[in-house]
């Protein structure tokens, strides 16, 4: 790939003007995806000309800017991440049936919890959470499942960074995270009250493949008091449906 005066290649330019757009921020004009990518305007306005031609952006009638149904499909084709949620949903949808709460699906992606799927009743209770939404890993239920079971050099890049607090009650020292991670590992779960937000709670477990490597994080998000022997229980069932579909698709 060409690099640009400043050294940058181009396909590293093209992920910093994907990277401007957010769940909050869908829609953009291309100066403000110049700014925010750090290019000069006539390189963004060029590029994003580009990436609309290919249709990975779409252009508005406004001549604003979002992401293209094109780059949804391609990123869909063969995707991982699409089998397993397709393989979890029915499992999810009973977890949600149940328990009436959030009902999450998350994988470690670039260091952090990505949500992939999150089923909601309309009386659910607070919950930040989106698909396709990222939280940090020692701040959600799902994130300390997914850095218990994770490598360990994950885990001490982690332990190692400052860890930033989003709630009051987020782990924020590196000596008791080390510690929340060990039990986690030890019970096969994780019960986090107000790791996100005072109100709630978050109930996680592993969602594992075939030969038991952690693929995901399975979590429900209750409020703060309320009971979690059920939840834990369901998740687990589901974990373990979910587990049997991916090993059958397998086959």
């Amino acid at each position: 790939m060409a690099n640009s005066p400043s050294g940058d290649s181009l396909t590293e330019r093209i992920v910093r003007i994907l990277e401007t757009f957010s769940a909050e921020r869908t829609v953009q004009t291309a100066a403000e995806i110049g700014r925010r990518a750090g290019l000069p305007s006539s390189t963004a306005h060029r590029q994003v000309d580009a990436l609309v031609a290919a249709g990975l952006l779409e252009r508005d009638d406004d001549a604003r800017v979002r992401l293209g149904m094109r780059l949804w499909e391609l990123a869909l084709r063969g995707s991982e991440a699409l089998r397993l949620r397709q393989a979890a949903m029915p499992f999810m949808e009973r977890v949600q049936a149940a328990i009436r709460e959030h009902t999450q699906l998350a994988v470690l992606e670039q260091d952090e919890a990505l949500f992939l799927e999150r089923l909601s009743s309309p009386d659910s209770g607070a919950n930040i959470t989106r698909i396709a939404g990222r939280l940090p890993l020692h701040a959600s239920s799902s994130g300390l499942v997914l850095l218990a079971f994770g490598p360990t050099e994950l885990q001490e890049r982690v332990l190692a960074a400052p860890l930033s607090r989003v709630s009051a009650e987020t782990i924020t020292d590196a000596a008791a995270l080390r510690r929340a991670l060990a039990a986690v590992r030890r019970q096969g779960y994780v019960i986090a009250p107000g790791s996100i937000e005072a109100v709630s709670t978050g109930v996680a477990v592993p969602v594992r493949d075939g030969a038991g490597t952690v693929l995901a994080a399975l979590s429900v998000v209750l409020p703060r008091d309320a009971p979690t022997a059920a939840a834990l229980e369901e998740l687990r069932a589901a974990a373990a449906g979910i587990r049997s579909a991916l090993a059958a698709d397998r086959r």
